[in-house]
């Protein structure tokens, strides 16, 4: 955990406006005991700084932009102009990139950007099976990226868990994709960038690289870095980042004028300029020596949590971790993934269930459970912690149905968090 890094309590910003809405306050308050007193594992969630936070909540928000810095459709941007330049500016330095655009509003619009800027509707792309690891936008038949695009999709090893490479290869020089995706929302392992492009290179594809899980592991240099590799990355700016809700998109200059009019006007009107200035912030406190010892803190939690899970008898898919995030497989323990949250939210700990690779079950009611470290990691625990937190999942887990038993985990977990409270300062 680092000094200087900030989070918020509502009560230390002015509200004053806000509780005069009493229906809408309460629930705010609610809301921040909530996070307070429960312990966050699900890996695409994190705490913002007061910064950031404040960023959000400013005159910017009143301000129309279409179009971009120097050439808006609306008059009194050059504010405006300032602030996405600066936050353009500050990506390019984090991620090695030529061309940054700031503007998408989240992950999914970012990458149906990224289609619309390198694709026609029917073309053929190559993506990670979503019970593999992959996200709904990377092909899933109901999403939008499966309706338009005719994907194909590759998955892991059964018996590794990993990516095979040789059998993504295959498919690539057998189905001659226009682009090859790589990236995933429930994948533990990394990535290797360059045989993927030299996979897409053999048949001249486009290569789109998916980092919103990461982002903030590459930014810190924990995680290898696609972006000087491939032709267009797309990142959200929360998760391991640790920024606003939002997305970006990054790719070669030589791809700068379609992507972005594939966001504006192709995908979106006016941005959302008090987010791109919150985007900034992040960005700046990203650049910023420690937040490499958080990055480095992140993976080691995630470790010594899936150690600690295995050690229990519990199967992580792939065997553990490089990164913030893992697929417990709970079918040793007779559990599924609904019933596996719904019991965890009874203590306190906040996760969220998954598939696992050719999973038995439906998606709703999944065979594994999503843990990720970043929000824990940023109230300031670490491996001792993690063990903790192992011991009371499984102890949880392996008592279902004894109300009392799960009465007092909900209690040691209130007070592991009164103990590493969501910093304020």
């Amino acid at each position: 955990m680092t000094k200087d890094y900030h989070s918020l309590k509502i009560n230390d910003m002015k509200y004053n406006n806000l509780q005069n809405d009493t229906a809408v306050w309460e629930i705010v308050q609610k809301e921040e005991k909530r996070q307070n007193e429960e312990i966050e594992l699900i890996a695409s969630e994190n705490y913002v700084s007061p910064a950031v936070l404040e960023a959000m909540a400013t005159v910017l928000t009143n301000k129309y932009s279409e179009g971009y810095a120097g050439k808006r459709y609306y008059g009194g941007n050059c504010n405006i102009d300032d602030i996405e330049t600066l936050a353009i500016e500050r990506a390019k330095q984090l991620f090695q990139a030529e061309h940054v655009n700031v503007q998408p509003l989240s992950g999914s619009p970012a990458n149906a950007a990224v289609y619309m800027a390198f694709l026609e509707p029917g073309d053929k792309v190559l993506g990670l099976k979503l019970d593999h690891g992959g996200h709904l936008s990377h092909g899933h038949s109901v999403n939008f990226s499966g309706r338009l695009y005719n994907f194909v999709q590759y998955g892991v090893n059964e018996k590794s868990g990993l990516i095979d490479m040789e059998e993504v290869r295959r498919i690539a020089l057998a189905e001659k994709p226009k682009m090859i995706v790589a990236g995933f929302s429930a994948y533990s392992r990394e990535i290797d960038w360059e045989k993927f492009q030299a996979i897409a290179d053999e048949i001249g594809a486009y290569t789109f690289a998916d980092i919103a899980h990461i982002a903030g592991l590459i930014a810190a240099g924990e995680i290898k870095n696609p972006v000087p590799i491939f032709d267009v990355v797309s990142t959200t700016t929360h998760k391991t980042l640790r920024g606003p809700r939002g997305a970006i998109i990054m790719c070669k200059e030589k791809f700068a004028k379609q992507v972005d009019r594939a966001v504006f006007p192709g995908m979106q009107g006016g941005p959302h300029d008090h987010i791109t200035a919150a985007k900034a912030v992040a960005f700046g406190e990203a650049l910023r020596p420690e937040f490499k010892d958080y990055a480095r803190q992140i993976i080691s939690n995630a470790r010594t949590l899936a150690q600690e899970f295995m050690t229990r008898g519990y199967q992580i898919v792939s065997g553990g971790t490089d990164n913030h995030m893992m697929v417990v497989n709970l079918a040793s323990k007779n559990l599924v993934g609904k019933e596996a949250e719904k019991i965890l939210e009874k203590i306190g700990i906040s996760t969220s269930r998954s598939t696992i690779p050719n999973d038995p079950n439906p998606p709703m009611n999944p065979s594994g459970l999503r843990l990720g470290t970043p929000a824990v990691t940023t109230r300031g625990m670490k491996e001792t912690e993690m063990k903790l937190i192992a011991d009371y999942m499984d102890i949880a887990l392996m008592n279902a149905g004894d109300e009392e038993k799960l009465l007092e985990l909900k209690i040691k977990v209130k007070e592991l968090c009164e103990r590493f409270p969501i910093p304020t300062k």
